[in-house]
């Protein structure tokens, strides 16, 4: 079957209603054989590692494998971490020139996250770092076991976490004030035994 005939499983998506966020998710974005071979082939492509942020000062092992790639002058730091860039792959490029064409964002870059097994997961966390801009733009497409995502409000404890199944071949889009206010999750889960690779498109702001 051709990548284009698999594409689109199902192209509807839904606008998810959040105080102060504005997320919109298409659960069927990428059809199931085209999601599996692109799982695959980022495993066996990418160059992945194992980075080393600093928490307390000391030294941590992230839980989960990581990589970087983007333009030329598409520097990321968090956590004290310094990403190292990797130039684009023709697979990475193909999948970004799909996101924008369905957002209408631009992308400069991608962090992608492997998540091994249940016991890989990140941490309570915004994505609000200064190069990001003032309004960010995540494009996050989920390949692999379905996990859960989390999201609770950083101000305001009279709502209840908010939670979202990210299933093979799926897109979620935060935008506008998103990154302000919710802090977002990957939590551990037992009995998680297959792999998830995680691509969270972004604009870098130089």
């Amino acid at each position: 079957m051709s990548d284009q005939i698999d594409l689109f499983a199902d192209g509807s998506g839904s606008e998810i209603s959040l105080p102060d966020a504005k997320l919109d998710f298409f659960p069927g974005f990428i059809g199931t054989d085209l999601a599996d071979r692109w799982l695959t082939e980022l495993q066996q492509s990418l160059n992945w590692e194992q980075s080393t942020i600093t928490m307390y000062g000391k030294p941590v092992l992230i839980p989960r494998m990581n990589a970087w790639y983007g333009d030329d002058d598409c520097d990321y730091r968090y956590s004290g971490l310094t990403m190292t860039r990797n130039d684009w792959s023709p697979l990475l490029l193909t999948i970004r020139q799909l996101i924008q064409d369905k957002t209408g964002y631009d992308f400069n870059s991608v962090l992608a996250n492997w998540y091994r097994d249940g016991n890989d997961s990140v941490g309570w966390h915004s994505d609000d770092e200064p190069e990001l801009g003032k309004n960010p733009v995540i494009a996050s497409i989920s390949l692999g076991t379905t996990r859960r995502f989390v999201m609770k409000h950083r101000r305001r404890k009279d709502l209840a976490p908010f939670e979202l199944s990210l299933s093979h071949g799926s897109l979620l889009v935060m935008s506008g004030s998103t990154q302000h206010f919710w802090y977002h999750t990957i939590p551990k889960q037992r009995g998680v035994t297959d792999a998830r690779i995680n691509l969270t498109f972004r604009q870098i702001c130089n």
